[in-house]
């Protein structure tokens, strides 16, 4: 089953199917291939205050990474809106509809043999050709790094772009098949290059003998699977403040605020130290066990858990607590900045994304304290999580605030029941 991430409204009209390769194709020509625009609503100075005393402007940026297209305004807000709504694309689409009651599972089209699907890469407009791209070309990777930096995902007030580092680029470059960073230059995107790019990728991976993929929206699609809500926790309220991403509440000065998301210097559980690769096989093995009491989960083997669990600077940071000989916790996040633009002094947002996390021994609220912590010393601005697996047991404890955006998980060509955002347990980058 291959992942991805879908995040914006022009999925209704089928700008974008649940399937790619980790090396992405592209379009050339003079200009850089690339991108639609993508639309993360911001705050607005009517927002309301979180639990903590401190709104949060980004309605979701960490649901903008995946797929990127065109921007709707008219996309559904709700599940009656969307059962009226004249899906074009996705009526075609082997996806629930917002009308069944699913009980059952399986696929909802057989698979088809690799015979069967087509062999030839589709047509391109004159002047643009194919090209399957490798990351380890130092030349290739800066493009791509460019690329994303200039075109990809921005709010819909131009404040904020996502900057997926080249560290990060190579990172998620893996053997699993996943669509991600569909990225169409700002120059052709009157082109509809978009719908061209979907077909062509899904081709190569039926090429596979892969037809079902899990993906995540921030718009609502037939039909999701579960909907999850992203929280934030700020670390840095004086810049995320000065920069737009929150704003002082009602009542709040800035000292006051300052005071309110004041953390201790140093992480006080008894243990707590960085993963290393001596306990890939255990933490592994714990963080699989920790995963059967969630519905929607990945497989990781040992070497799909050292590569996306060991630390990388800039990238992933992963901690266990280990006390008398035994690996008991696990908490990780991984890094995703945002560039700021337009802005006298500060450049970027710096924000730590909840990846992974087990707590058997440790209070859930001491070990992600802890990791707030280690997060604040590392420099980074803001603290992200969605209130899937277990994360309710610490979101309002910690101060996170509620952010305003949901995040909806989808299964394409494959139907079962629906399921609370408590029971998955899968998180896509």
């Amino acid at each position: 089953m291959t992942n991805s991430n879908i995040n914006d409204t022009s999925l209704e009209n089928g700008l974008a199917e649940p399937v790619s390769k980790s090396t992405e194709s592209k379009k050339k020509k003079k200009t850089k291939p690339a991108e639609s625009k993508s639309s993360i609503p911001t705050e607005t100075s009517d927002a309301a205050p979180s639990a903590s005393g401190h709104s949060f402007s980004i309605q979701n940026l960490r649901d903008a990474v995946g797929l990127i297209a065109n921007h709707l305004p008219t996309a559904p807000k709700n599940e009656d809106a969307a059962k009226v709504k004249a899906y074009q694309f996705w009526n075609t689409q082997p996806v629930p509809k917002f009308h069944e009651e699913i009980d059952t599972y399986g696929p909802i089209e057989p698979d088809k043999p690799i015979s069967e699907v087509r062999a030839e890469p589709y047509s391109l407009p004159d002047g643009f050709s194919w090209d399957t791209l490798s990351l380890d070309d130092p030349k290739t990777l800066q493009e791509v790094y460019l690329l994303l930096n200039e075109n990809y995902v921005e709010d819909g007030d131009n404040m904020f772009r996502f900057d997926y580092s080249p560290e990060f680029l190579l990172w998620y470059e893996q053997r699993m098949v996943e669509i991600n960073f569909l990225c169409v230059h700002k120059k052709l995107r009157s082109k509809r290059v978009a719908p061209v790019l979907i077909k062509e990728i899904t081709r190569r991976v039926h090429q596979t003998g892969c037809f079902q993929a899990v993906y995540t929206a921030g718009v609502l699609l037939p039909k999701p699977l579960a909907t999850c809500r992203y929280w934030h926790r700020s670390l840095n309220p004086k810049k995320l403040i000065e920069v737009g991403f929150s704003h002082l509440s009602r009542n709040m000065t800035m000292q006051r605020t300052i005071k309110l998301y004041r953390l201790p210097e140093q992480p006080r559980t008894v243990g707590f130290r960085p993963l290393e690769k001596e306990d890939v096989p255990a933490t592994r093995k714990l963080l699989m066990t920790y995963l059967k009491k969630f519905d929607l989960v990945p497989t990781i083997d040992d070497e799909e858990f050292a590569h996306w669990f060991l630390p990388r600077v800039g990238v992933i940071n992963s901690y266990i607590v280990k006390q008398d000989g035994a690996i008991t916790d696990m908490v990780s996040y991984y890094t995703l900045p945002s560039t700021v633009m337009s802005h006298p002094t500060h450049k970027s947002i710096k924000a730590a994304y909840s990846f992974m996390n087990v707590a058997t021994k440790t209070k859930w609220t001491d070990l992600m304290n802890d990791a707030l912590i280690v997060a604040k010393n590392d420099g980074y601005d803001v603290f992200n999580a969605l209130d899937l697996m277990d994360n309710k047991e610490f979101l309002e404890a910690l101060k996170f605030g509620i952010g305003d955006g949901e995040l909806h998980y989808y299964i394409y060509n494959w139907k079962c029941p629906t399921m609370p955002s408590e029971k998955v347990g899968l998180v896509l980058q």
